[in-house]
């Protein structure tokens, strides 16, 4: 079977560092606490909404993500059994690249760079997609996984996975 993961708020925690530099740059006590249905940026005062766009655009944003509890020994499980692909939108923040690039190198090496998609859309064939967004499962064919983040816990006719346990009870 061949997998496509997603990176951001699948593997990587994204949302940690938002919150980080948040607190650094404007002393805002912001939490994990986000409010379901609701983005990062809806908790932001409106007079430095724009500043997330600003902080995912800089070099250096993607290297040092926390990891997303679970995932690195899920994905190795996973990979023993099946074909495994890291899919990232990651053309949609070109200083990401090279930031994603080596954060899997460090994290999950043995994800071998002949699987590893850096695109715009996310348009593969893989017989299962496990990502955050839905708009990704646009057109996909496959099996939908979508992973459980506060933006997407409103959405329903999805099957979903709260965490990498649930992901390996259903694949594994």
């Amino acid at each position: 079977m061949k997998i496509a993961i997603d990176m951001d708020e699948v593997l990587a925690d994204p949302l940690v560092k938002f919150i980080e530099l948040y607190n650094r740059d404007y002393g805002i006590s912001l939490d994990l606490k986000i409010e379901a249905g609701n983005e990062i940026y809806h908790h932001i005062p409106e007079n430095i909404n724009h500043k997330w766009y600003d902080y995912i655009n800089e070099k250096g944003f993607f290297r040092n993500l926390p990891l997303i509890e679970g995932s690195v020994a899920a994905v190795k499980k996973l990979q023993e059994k099946h074909e495994v692909y890291i899919v990232s939108a990651a053309m949609e923040f070109p200083n990401s690249l090279e930031d994603k690039y080596h954060w899997l190198a460090e994290h999950f090496p043995f994800i071998g760079w002949k699987n590893i998609m850096f695109c715009g859309e996310k348009i593969v064939s893989t017989d299962v997609m496990i990502d955050d967004r839905a708009k990704n499962f646009i057109d996909f064919k496959g099996r939908k996984l979508l992973f459980s983040s506060p933006h997407n816990l409103l959405l329903t006719g999805y099957e979903r996975v709260n965490n990498w346990e649930e992901v390996l009870e259903k694949l594994m």
